[in-house]
Order: structure tokens, then sequence, then C-alpha cells
């Protein structure tokens, strides 16, 4: 395959600032023009206490799940500094980016879905089965608000469950004209989302005037849940893609070079 299998395309891409590089840098190896545009800030939460309390307690607890890349760095940064992680402590995570965070602070044998990167997958491993969890007391690391699937489920199959918010999301104010001017001149070629609440926070971004022209833009995204926001927010193309930046370039390409085609028929 040519390694300019993107060449000329303008692509957005929303993650947050610090976890865009992989697939910038994927975009712009195979000629794409990658354009940073976070839909989603991260900062510290807003009440600390629970986390600067739980560095004394984690001895308590059978497992610890981190929800996000983000969850790793806010949660083991501070608790790391006060205290070593307990040896039986085991640690389990949803997603490729978050088991490289989780390496990078030296955890091995991380429990993780290979097939899946959502709630759902996490709960069909065997570790979270009701005969493998009953009893056990887990403690989730993430973000202020976010789905409680996971958590509710363990409950429900026996387990204590606590949550410790270790950030805060929050919609970022960054000026949309360059994206709409691209678009209003056919040059946007396509926007990832990776986040159904990004989904929101971009359609305030743009505003109601630029809406109308962003809308038309085809929309990649990696999971059926912000598929559905974006489609519910009016995109008129939305295309779901395999999960990991490999199933998002992979869209891409297929997408681009079947357009490519269908021009020149």
């Amino acid at each position: 395959m040519s390694a300019a299998t993107l060449s000329g395309r303008h692509i957005v891409v929303t993650r947050p600032s610090g976890q865009a590089d992989s697939l910038c840098e994927a975009i712009e190896a195979r000629g794409g023009n990658a354009l940073r545009y976070p839909v989603l800030a991260i900062g510290e939460p807003a009440d600390k206490r629970a986390l600067d309390g739980i560095a004394a307690r984690l001895d308590g607890f059978d497992l610890a799940f981190f929800v996000s890349p983000n969850a790793v760095s806010h949660a083991l940064a501070p608790l790391l500094a006060q205290r070593t992680w307990p040896a039986g402590l085991r640690v389990a995570t949803v997603g490729k980016g978050s088991e490289r965070a989780l390496a990078a602070y030296g955890f091995k044998d991380v429990i993780a879905p290979q097939g899946g990167f959502d709630s759902e997958a996490v709960l069909a491993l065997p570790e979270f089965q009701a005969d493998a969890i009953a009893g056990r007391r887990v403690v989730i690391f993430r973000g202020d608000g976010g789905r409680d699937l996971l958590g509710e489920t363990l409950r429900e199959r026996g387990a204590a469950v606590e949550y410790v918010t270790c950030y805060r999301r929050y919609c970022p104010a960054i000026d949309p004209a360059p994206l709409l001017a691209l678009a209003a001149e056919g040059r946007l070629d396509a926007i990832t989302l990776t986040s159904s609440e990004g989904v929101g926070n971009l359609r305030v971004m743009v505003g109601d005037a630029g809406w109308p022209v962003l809308r038309k833009v085809a929309v990649f995204a990696p999971h059926p849940r912000i598929v559905a926001h974006a489609r519910a927010a009016g995109f008129e193309f939305v295309l779901e893609t395999p999960p990991g930046d490999d199933g998002l370039i992979g869209a891409l390409e297929s997408h681009f070079r079947h357009a490519s085609v269908t021009l020149r028929s």
C-alpha cells in the first residue's frame, strides 16, 4: 500500500491535548494533514480529597481499575508520590492507550480485554465474572461523571465498588474559524470523534453559525455509542470504524480510496 494513501486530505483529530500524537503521526505518515482540534480538555478534579484519601487505604482493595490513560496519569502520579503500590493489588484497564500508560509506570500482567474497548468487553473477562469477583473490593479511578455500567454490574455480581474521581473533563475554548473555513471551501475531508461527550462539545464549540457547514463533513468514530451521538447531533455521514488507531486509519484509507475510484469512474 502506498505511503501516501491520505495524501492532501485534511483530517480533524479531536482527542485531548497530549493524547492525539499517535493518530496525528499515523495520518501524516500517509501524506495527510492532521488538524488538532481537541473537543475535551482534562484538568485536576474540583475536589481532590477522595484521591488524596485513597492512598492510605489501597491495601484494602483487591483490584484497581483505570478507565483511561487520563485516569492512569492523574491517579498514579499523586498516589505513587505518597506511597509504593501494594504488592497484592492487581491492576485492570481497557484500551491499548491505557495499557501503554500503565506499562510506563512499570505495571505488568495488567487485566484488559484484547477484543473490545468498552465496559462490556471488560465485564466479559473471566476475572470479572461473579464467581471470580464476588466478595472482592474494587476501586475504579475515573473522571467526573462517566458511565456507571462497570461499577453497577460488579456490585450485582457481589463486589464492593468504590469510585475515585481523579480528573475532570470540560469543554475547551478554541476558535473554530480555521476548521469552518476549510469546510466552507470543501477542503475539510474528515473528522475523527473518539468520545460521545466530545460530540456535544464540538457542536457547542462551532456554534449555530458554523454548524450547517461542519455537519456535512464525514465523521469517523470507533464505537456504536459515539456513532449514535454523532448521528443524533445531525452529522450527515457517520462511519463506524474498528477500534484503535489502526482501525481508524484503515477506515479513512478505505473511504478515500473508494472516493477516488468513484470520482474517476
